[in-house]
């Protein structure tokens, strides 16, 4: 909810700011006001505070005028919003007349005492026009926000009424020409959405709105080889279902992403997640330590209510046929010991209350700490679990076995080994769906939670997807159009194991504590790594003075660490041990470059310089990775790479030296974080140096692997490639298949 620094009782309870852009169009204007508050405090001021004050105060009256201006013209071009924006544009512009006139020194009265000029002595009415302008300004912005939401909605309602169209075409022509059109709405499309995703504030809404694009993204490609197939072969009925499926998928996809952008009711009734026990573990350990504090705030019947609910979300697992009998056991043992440890504390609660104790007893700190531990063993047996099995299933499916069946068998013709194989996918698809449902129970964070829930509905909805269009190539073993088609959506397949690997690693780094502002799976050492130097040192807080003298070197730090990571998106593979370590590189760079600007979870210099010894730890893995890359080049490229690679090592060894060495003083300190930034911007700017050109060596090779009879890698199949294939060959294969 938006509120004025000004305390500001009068403020538009109504107006809640939703995205980063309206948010940080504000900060200047709050920062401004509050300096010509803070002034109000000593009426008297010597000639050079009232000038600044003046020139405060007409900056403010001019950058209104000029914002005032910009809010008219958009209730010009947007007669619905014409009256609301044209009254809160007449408030913005009064009040910044009004702070005007505070701020105007030939207004202000001299002292008859010392002949010092006194100004601001209707205090009531600057803190009046204050927040009268903070409102304003903040109507005029939401309510320019509700255009950003109005394109939105006019483009999806493009996409629909060409969707629409698509899906009654009955020849090839008609068919190219509208996939064509439907192709530049869906990128306009995309813009729109991508934008709004990044400007959102709320983390779930983000979350959610990028696995409706994901879906929009990849059904694209889906879409065109789908109703090519069915246009080709009209009379099949599984060619028919498996191009309806990809129809639904992308009509939900679009709704789901106008519910989140207007906030619709259904959005959140909908997208209600299950209830996890991560979440479980969080409220009854709360509850339990919360005893501490207020021994009558709830009663012992109700948290062993709590925790009986809490382990039967734990029969996701027992009850499952993929879960082997020793893990079973485990989770039941763990489950039996909290039930013991929580009936304890229960006897010493009541205990403590029939005598009316007025804090929590001996016995029952003993009670919570062994509760609390049972309850955290529990949390780590169901992660070990769920992690397990996600590991050993991507594992299995990496060979994709029986998709290479499905492909050979639809190719040959056989529809028995089509329903064959298609048994062995299906089984597989309830293994990764109930898989994803056990990862959902120990994400340990909202975003992953819905992250989970799309990778199991992409599962869900995919696999009989590929069944279908295996149907519809046995039956037309010679169409071209049909083995593309099941070509697609295998790979739509793989790519959603690629995503669930890269899930599987993102909760196993917020389980270890590695969950970062910038990636949700890197930031602070893992608890206890550093223990020796947690004992020794001395955490110190920068003051503003030297936060700001940390501001030019942060932000040479947060330049690096982006071209770092536009480097590392260029990667093809996006597994090598190359591209991970230097995406953490970046990652952790990020958060040094956000403590410079007293942000991320980097509080103090202790977290500086843990987070520094961690990121020179990856940077001498990085090394190892490089040096193994560097044994399949010739002399000349590996000269290049070895010679940088040198310095990366001296340089991420003087970090960890740095970083390790204590210091007394705040002076000392504050040197010590200037150094630890330096030489973080120097291993950057190496690692920057040897990502392109390691990349351009991994694709010569990989080129010349492959034109020796190498598999390629897939590479999911960009916006641009679409469109390049309607325009070059949807054309062709007309020709070719009618």
């Amino acid at each position: 909810m938006a509120s004025s620094p000004c305390g500001n009782g009068n403020f538009d309870s109504g107006l809640e700011i939703k995205t980063r852009s309206v948010e940080q169009t504000l900060i200047p204007l709050v920062s401004q006001i509050t300096t010509l508050i803070n002034h109000k405090d000593k009426p008297k001021k010597s000639e050079r505070t009232l000038a600044a004050i003046h020139r405060v105060g007409q900056a403010v009256s001019v950058a209104v005028g000029r914002f005032v201006a910009v809010g008219e013209a958009i209730a010009t071009e947007n007669q619905e919003l014409k009256d609301e924006m044209g009254q809160a544009c007449f408030e913005a512009r009064r009040a910044g007349d009004a702070i005007a006139q505070l701020t105007d020194v030939a207004s202000a009265l001299p002292s008859q005492a010392d002949g010092r000029v006194t100004v601001f002595s209707d205090r009531t009415g600057m803190v009046k026009a204050a927040r009268l302008l903070l409102s304003s300004v903040t109507k005029v912005l939401v309510l320019a926000d509700r255009i950003v939401i109005k394109q939105i909605i006019t483009s999806r309602n493009k996409v629909l009424v060409t969707l629409d169209h698509l899906e009654r075409v009955s020849t090839f022509q008609e068919f190219v020409q509208i996939f064509s059109q439907f192709g530049n709405e869906m990128v306009e499309f995309a813009h729109l959405t991508g934008d709004r995703q990044n400007d959102l504030k709320d983390e779930k809404k983000k979350a959610r709105m990028a696995a409706a694009r994901a879906v929009l993204e990849k059904c694209t490609m889906m879409l065109l080889t789908a109703s090519k197939t069915c246009l080709r072969h009209p009379d099949c009925e599984s060619a028919r279902i498996n191009k309806d499926g990809v129809f639904h998928r992308m009509r939900c996809a679009l709704e789901q992403v106008i519910d989140i952008v207007t906030e619709a009711r259904s959005c959140g009734e909908n997208q209600l997640l299950p209830a996890s026990i991560y979440n479980g573990i969080k409220d009854f350990k709360s509850s339990v330590e919360c005893l501490r504090e207020n021994l009558y705030s709830s009663s012992p019947q109700s948290m062993g209510s709590q925790l009986e609910a809490l382990v039967e979300r734990t029969e996701d697992f027992t009850d499952s046929a993929y879960t082997s009998h020793e893990q079973r056991q485990a989770i039941l043992s763990v489950c039996q010991l909290a039930r013991q440890d929580t009936q304890q504390l229960m006897n010493a609660w009541i205990e403590a209350q029939s005598v009316h104790a007025k804090e929590a007893t001996e016995d029952m700190e003993v009670a919570i700490l062994k509760t609390c531990q049972s309850i955290g063993d529990l949390r780590r047996e169901v992660h070990k679990v769920a992690v397990g099995r996600a590991t050993d299933l991507l594992k299995v499916h990496g060979e994709q076995l029986p998709l290479r069946a499905l492909k050979t068998a639809g190719a040959e013709g056989n529809l028995e080994a089509v329903a064959e194989y298609s048994r062995k996918l299906t089984e597989q698809k309830e293994q990764l769906v109930e898989t994803c449902r056990l990862l959902c129970h120990v994400s340990g964070t909202e975003p992953l939670e819905i992250t989970c829930v799309h990778a199991e509905e992409t599962f869900h909805v995919i696999g009989p997807q590929i069944i279908s269009a295996a149907q519809t190539l046995a039956l037309h073993p010679s169409s071209k159009i049909a083995k593309e088609n099941l070509e697609v959506f295998c790979e739509a397949w793989e790519s959603q194991l690629c995503d669930m690997a890269l899930l599987l690693r993102e909760i196993n780094d917020v389980f270890e504590g590695r969950r970062g502002d910038k990636r949700p799976y890197l930031s602070l050492p893992r608890p206890g790594k550093l223990s020796a130097n947690l004992k020794t040192a001395k955490a110190v807080k920068l003051d503003a003075e030297e936060q700001t003298s940390m501001a030019k070197l942060g932000l040479e730090l947060r330049l690096l660490s982006s071209d770092l990571d536009t480097e590392v998106e260029k990667w093809e593979a996006q597994e090598h041990d190359i591209v991970r370590q230097s995406q953490s590189l970046a990652s952790m760079a990020y958060n040094m470059y956000l403590f410079t600007r007293g942000e991320g979870l980097l509080k103090t210099t202790l977290d500086l310089f843990h987070q520094a010894e961690v990121l020179s730890e990856e940077g001498l893995q990085l090394c190892s990775a490089l040096r193994t890359f560097s044994t399949q080049l010739v002399d000349e490229e590996k000269s290049v790479v070895m010679t940088e690679l040198e310095k990366l090592v001296a340089l991420c060894q003087q970090l960890q030296m740095g970083a390790k060495t204590p210091v007394q003083g705040k002076t000392a300190t504050f040197q010590k974080v200037d150094s630890s930034i330096q030489t973080t911007k120097g291993i950057l700017a190496v690692v920057l140096y040897l990502l392109p050109f390691c990349n351009k060596l991994s694709k010569k090779y990989k080129s010349e692997r492959s034109s020796l009879g190498s598999p390629q890698d897939w590479r999911e199949p960009t916006q641009k490639d679409i469109l390049a294939s309607v325009a070059s060959g949807c054309c062709v294969e007309e020709s070719a298949c009618v």
